[in-house]
């Protein structure tokens, strides 16, 4: 049983808050709310204080004067849902100019934000580098799904149904509390990371080319946490829709690019985390653009330089080696096999058959295969809460090789 604080900001989605609330209580949690006073005029503070049995933390209506500083000592995990475009930037900012901001500012737990704003609003530049920020200063984040809003237009912005809200919630408590899943902020710093991330592109003459669906979200999000855990990180990309503060990442297009960009830099890493998807065979190029003229057209492919392979075989003693497995079945035997014909230390394997994780998706789901016969299930989350795991494991095993 844990006490989890749900923060319910000023946005139509608030009517799903009670459902939240109540999902949580089914699972046998202890739940308070705090509401900013523009959620009431959504949703009555009487409704939660029937579903949670508590007092609400609602504006000019504390229970005591110190209330935020009460509520904040006594979550275990605090989520915000909604979390509208207003919460967020000022979260980001650091303002306190409610009771809900003001008890956010004073958490020691895990803050989850689930925002829910129309489509327009949440791709604005400013909302978008707000969420980020956040992420990047561990505030963990459940992203909106794409449908129909209450503005009547479809897009990004709905917030997450609380069924899933309440699942990420709890599977984000059980690792903060699952101590062989724990990292120290600091336990990756002083240590260099090689992290490959993103699709290749292969040119078939100069207007066409051959890629994959990889969005290379894995391979960033793994960045990511490694540099706030203090790591030196070296990111090698492939061309993807992400911005990123990692301050060294180096930009390739083909096989033979990130190949090359590998070669430069796998020596100086202590941990090498192949997260890239990258291109199994390249075309013969032609130089002019290939005109239409049968009704076939027969491409010549060569075999790329197997990257994972290389730096299994050219691994040093204390180095980790971790590879990814992207497949549709059989994917315990196949991740098993490339375990030990890569020569790696870790296989992370997921399904990308399936529609709800992998490519291009917020959330996936992995397998961890180990050198030793060990696995590891992580079950479905946020990529960031995976890379979390995956650098926890390398790290953990690193400190073994170097004792």
């Amino acid at each position: 049983m844990s006490n989890i604080l749900v923060g319910v900001t000023g946005g139509i989605a608030a009517y799903k808050s009670a459902y939240l609330v109540r999902e949580f209580v089914r699972a046998g949690h202890n739940v308070k709310v705090m509401m900013t006073k523009k959620a009431e005029s959504f949703v009555s503070h009487t409704t939660f204080e029937a579903l949670s049995l508590n007092p609400v933390l609602r504006e000019n209506n504390t229970p005591t004067p110190i209330s935020h500083i009460d509520y904040s000592s006594w979550a275990d995990v605090c989520i915000i849902a909604p979390a509208t475009a207003n919460t967020i930037g000022k979260i980001n900012a650091g303002i306190a100019d409610n009771e809900l901001l003001s008890t956010i500012l004073a958490l020691k737990c895990p803050l989850v934000l689930a925002p829910a704003m129309n489509t327009n609003m949440y791709s604005n530049t400013i909302v978008q580098e707000n969420i980020r920020s956040l992420q990047s200063k561990g505030i963990y984040m459940i992203l909106p799904a794409s449908g129909l809003l209450a503005c009547q237009t479809e897009g990004e912005g709905k917030m997450q149904d609380p069924d899933i809200i309440a699942e990420k919630v709890l599977n984000i408590l059980n690792s903060e509390n699952d101590l062989s899943l724990k990292i120290e902020n600091d336990m990756l710093s002083g240590l260099t990371i090689l992290i490959t991330a993103g699709p290749t592109k292969e040119y078939i003459d100069p207007v066409r080319y051959i890629t994959n669906k990889s969005s290379g979200k894995m391979g960033y999000a793994l960045a990511e946490e490694a540099y706030k855990m203090g790591a030196n990180v070296i990111l090698i990309s492939g061309e993807v829709n992400i911005k990123s503060d990692i301050p060294n990442i180096q930009k390739i297009v083909s096989a033979e690019d990130m190949y090359n960009a590998f070669l430069s830099f796998y020596n100086e890493a202590d941990i090498i985390i192949m997260a890239a998807a990258v291109a199994d065979y390249f075309p013969v190029y032609e130089n002019k653009k290939i005109k239409k003229n049968d009704n076939e057209l027969v491409l010549h492919l060569q075999k790329t330089k197997d990257i994972l392979s290389y730096a299994g075989t050219h691994k040093k003693e204390n180095q980790v080696l971790v590879g990814f497995a992207a497949e549709t079945n059989n994917m315990e035997e196949y991740a098993k096999q490339k375990l030990e014909k890569k020569k790696a230390d870790i296989i992370a394997a997921n399904d990308v058959s399936r529609k709800d994780i992998g490519f291009d998706s917020i959330d996936n789901e992995i397998t961890l295969f180990f050198a030793d016969g060990s696995i590891t299930h992580t079950g479905k989350q946020s990529k960031q809460d995976i890379a979390k795991i995956i650098l926890a494991e390398s790290a953990i095993l690193h400190s073994e090789k170097n004792k």
